[in-house]
């Protein structure tokens, strides 16, 4: 490559530009001729013949590659599917590297050190992100700052559809880590090296302070890595910066979680309604319509893929309360029962019964309230005596062939269904107080972590 290139012929039009455009200089560099910029602006024939190379990497020795310093600032995140597992951000990418043909001292080029020249005159590393799913929408038109000792400096505004693996199974209070990785894709690490620009803590503060994320995303920060990248017997340079994003859950825990809150704690109430109302079951059946209807309209809040944990969530309130209606139902049949002819009771459930703790503890007063019903008398199940200590005197023989052998009374079975009723309805009201309690916690601890 000669360090010099013939001028243009012709007329000019500046006539204070006497001397040669390009004159050497030492170290092998080159010294552009700019006399007379203070008057009559920068003449374009003057960069000329350093623009006719824009299709060559600008270097004196081809063995010696072209440094590329690299920095971006993420101003947006845009969207972020976790269906498709992409994430569309917005960044300004910062190039910077030195063309050792453009020179100029800003002493006789009437102090000018900086000129903005349009990209297209110029060479341009092309460097890329290897996740990128879109095609690159640079505007057309934008310039570079080109300083006298050659460095050039080209800010580029790129909207980005990348690749990124999501993991959805702690929304709404998850955290996403995606990679955006810039490389070359012509240029192997004997042509071209990658560096930074500035720290990539200085590019965390700066991208955290202006980012614009539509309320749902916030940035933690940013990492680096500096990987080779082999394709072949070709190796590629490369910076790979991890980017830790975190979803905003305050909009999802208004518009699903309290709701969803709400109603299965009402249905946790409708245990103090007294077993042998007939309001309770229809009001179940309200109350489970409506949670159905609430996750039909709240269903496209919801992630479209993967089973995040509030998926789980939600099935479990479900089920607790289909439980709480069939458990309804259930002691509705057995209050009927009890009062027209009670069934023998198994000896085990009857253990059970003797065994069963205090009634007053942790339960709804209506659940033991002693007024059980019209025909039904009022019992405690803690000292429950023995059925031949319950008996005021010894069956006949045929009533006791009627209940089963067991010693007890139409009128003693029929009370001790009645407390199983109550036991299991007790269980599971404190079931409900656990599974409720339980989420509560755990909405705490996954906000906080």
């Amino acid at each position: 490559l000669q360090k010099s290139w013939p001028r243009r012929r012709g007329s000019r039009p500046y006539s204070h530009l006497t001397g040669p455009l390009l004159s050497t200089g030492r170290s092998n560099t080159f010294t552009i001729n700019c006399s007379g910029f203070d008057r009559h602006g920068v003449d374009p024939t003057v960069f000329q013949t350093i623009f006719n190379q824009k299709d060559f990497r600008p270097v004196i020795n081809y063995s010696i590659p072209t440094q590329v310093n690299i920095s971006f600032t993420l101003s947006a995140i845009l969207d972020v599917d976790a269906q498709l597992q992409l994430l569309t951000s917005f960044l300004w990418l910062k190039m910077i590297w030195t063309n050792p043909f453009i020179s100029w001292d800003p002493e006789k080029c009437g102090a000018f050190s900086k000129l903005t020249v349009t990209t297209e005159n110029l060479w341009l590393p092309d460097i890329f992100i290897v996740e990128s799913m879109d095609v690159d929408q640079t505007p057309e038109g934008l310039s570079a700052y080109v300083t006298n000792d050659g460095h050039i400096v080209y800010n580029k505004p790129m909207r980005v559809t990348s690749i990124c693996s999501l993991d959805i199974f702690y929304f709404p209070f998850d955290q996403q880590n995606c990679t955006l990785t810039f490389s070359s894709f012509l240029y192997t690490v004997e042509n071209m090296l990658l560096g930074m620009e500035k720290e990539v803590w200085e590019i965390a503060d700066t991208s955290r302070d202006i980012v614009r994320t539509q309320g749902e995303w916030e940035l933690l920060g940013i990492n680096k890595a500096t990987p080779k990248m082999s394709v072949g017997s070709s190796l590629f340079d490369q910076i790979m910066f991890y980017v830790a994003i975190r979803r905003r859950p305050s909009l999802y825990i208004i518009n699903l979680l309290v709701p969803s809150s709400f109603l299965i704690s009402i249905d946790a109430l409708s245990f103090y309604l007294p077993a042998e109302s007939e309001n309770r079951a229809p009001f179940k059946i309200t109350l489970l319509l409506g949670y159905n209807v609430f996750l039909l309209m709240m269903n496209k809040l919801l992630p479209a893929s993967g089973t995040p944990l509030i998926s789980v969530y939600f099935a479990l309130c479900l089920s607790l309360m289909v439980v709480s209606l069939m458990e309804t139902i259930f002691i509705t049949y057995l209050l009927h029962m009890a009062t027209t002819q009670p069934p023998p009771m198994p000896p085990w459930l009857y253990s059970l019964l003797f065994l069963c703790t205090s009634p007053g503890k942790c339960c709804p007063v209506a659940l033991w309230n002693e007024n059980t019903g019209p025909g039904l008398m009022s019992t405690h199940l803690p000292g429950l005596k023995e059925p031949g200590q319950l008996v005021g005197k010894e069956l006949g023989s045929r009533e006791a062939e009627l209940n089963g052998g067991s010693g007890l009374t139409s009128t003693q079975l029929a009370d001790l269904w009645v407390q199983f009723s109550h036991m299991m309805d007790t269980f599971l009201f404190r079931l409900y107080l656990i599974f409720l309690a339980s989420s509560i916690i755990t909405v705490i601890i996954l906000w906080n972590t």
